[in-house]
């Protein structure tokens, strides 16, 4: 199979990064249909497969719009930074009729910035405490999943969730706003013929995190 993705996918984003306005964008949306857009739907249709085999529950979703792949424009409605467009691909791949915020599967495609992560990002407090209460109750299980977690800068409380006793042994894992995990890749990397299976072999290895979280919430996996 070749490759999804050549050298025009981040060529055009480090001149989207550079010329961050309509008129540009416009300008040259052919270039992004071809190069950015219409590879990444590609992609998430051929994920579809290796996804199954890695969870049944999961969706890889190649619709144009409202499926996998994330939109180019941003919402600037409430956002003091204006400009217009993201200068990365995103895409994900999440529990049928659920959202980002769900566990599962998200990629990111940015130059020098590429990684695959799962986990869940910015939770909703119910969540959240379903996610903390799993935590304590299968205690000797996330011993072996909380291994994986490697979001830096994920925030923390200062002081123990209401509920929780500052005396647990994972009173630390239990102060974290965000859960998650994340595998780097290199530019080299997402323009080979064998990235999608290097993405695979990435979910793959995040997927004990993922199974936990979606248990928690009562989703399979």
């Amino acid at each position: 199979m070749p490759p999804h993705f050549t050298a025009e996918l981040f060529r055009f984003l480090t001149r989207l990064k550079r010329n961050n306005n309509r008129e540009w964008f416009i300008a040259h949306k052919q270039e992004y249909e071809n190069h950015v857009r219409a590879p990444a739907l590609r992609f998430i249709s051929d994920f579809a497969a290796p996804l199954y085999r890695i969870s049944p529950h999961l969706v890889a979703d190649a619709r144009p719009s409202r499926g996998s792949l994330f939109r180019i424009y941003r919402d600037t409605r409430f956002a003091f930074d204006k400009r217009p467009f993201k200068t990365h691909v995103a895409m994900r791949f999440s529990h049928r009729g659920k959202d980002i915020h769900s566990p599962g599967f998200y990629l990111h495609l940015e130059p020098g910035s590429s990684f695959a992560a799962s986990g869940l990002w910015h939770p909703e407090a119910p969540i959240l405490f379903k996610a903390r209460t799993a935590i304590v109750s299968r205690a000797a299980e996330w011993a072996k999943v909380r291994k994986l977690l490697n979001w830096d800068d994920a925030g923390r409380l200062s002081r123990p969730p209401r509920g929780f006793s500052r005396e647990h042994q994972f009173i630390e894992d239990l102060k974290l706003r965000d859960l998650g995990t994340a595998v780097e890749f290199t530019d080299r990397q997402v323009l080979s013929a064998d990235f999608m299976s290097t993405v695979a072999r990435s979910c793959r290895r995040m997927s004990p995190l993922t199974r936990f979280l979606s248990s928690a919430l009562g989703l399979e996996f």
